[in-house]
């Protein structure tokens, strides 16, 4: 398996851990907002990573580090993917997965199979809206497919998990937050992510606005156990 980024360090990306972070390339979502346009289209010009790299340096760090998140990009297009976090779970690592969640399948076998502590999965939009924030046709049976794995999951006391959605007002708005409140009611942990925008894979698109902390924190009342990063 080959990689695009890495970073050898992190104490905010893994809640409550300190872990390395593992970037992989391609994604099959093409979100007009992405910070990470390297990582979606083009990203065969970036210098590839080894997985022997990446395996020699945690092995390096035993004692220091947690854990290694992984991350894109979405990891879960690479069918390398398992083989590669069983490595990382061999060597005692905490190993958390960010995903868009279009692959439950791989999901339930990730977790079944004990090779994933945490899942951060997006919630890009409510589900009518996916197709206008993606960028692309989306099944949104699996999307709401991985969100029932994942909380299930952690009810049964497998892994620990978060929702997210990066907000733009053009995107989520006061009764987006309230349809996807009431999908994921019973969800543990829900975070708002303020959006960057210096760079972003369309680049004709310019958000009209960002919203403000005290917008942020009223959109935060209909999800649950909200939090704002």
């Amino acid at each position: 398996m080959k990689f695009k980024g890495f970073q050898k360090v992190s104490l905010i990306d893994y809640p409550g851990k300190i872990c390395a972070i593992a970037f992989t390339g391609g994604c099959n979502f093409r979100c007009h907002y992405c910070h990470n346009p390297e990582l979606v289209v083009g990203y065969d010009k970036l210098p590839d990573i080894p997985e022997e790299e990446i395996i020699n340096f945690m092995h390096r760090r035993k004692g220091l580090l947690d854990g290694l998140e992984i991350t894109g990009g979405e990891p879960t297009i690479l069918q390398e993917l398992p083989h590669f976090m069983e490595r990382v779970k061999k060597m005692d690592f905490l190993v958390k997965l960010d995903t868009n969640g279009t692959n439950p399948a791989l999901l339930a076998h990730l977790v079944e199979n004990g090779l994933v502590g945490y899942i951060a999965m997006d919630i890009k939009a409510t589900p009518h809206r996916y197709k206008e924030v993606v960028g692309v046709k989306v099944d949104v049976s699996k999307i709401k497919e991985s969100v029932r794995i994942i909380m299930q999951s952690a009810a049964d006391g497998k892994i620990d998990y978060e929702f997210r959605t990066t907000v733009f007002p053009e995107f989520f708005g006061k009764e987006d937050a309230k349809e996807v409140g009431k999908w994921v009611r019973r969800a543990s942990r829900y975070v708002l992510q303020k959006p960057r925008t210096e760079k972003t894979l369309n680049e004709k698109f310019k958000p009209q606005k960002l919203y403000t902390d005290s917008e942020l924190i009223n959109l935060a009342q209909f999800l649950p156990n909200c939090i704002i990063r």
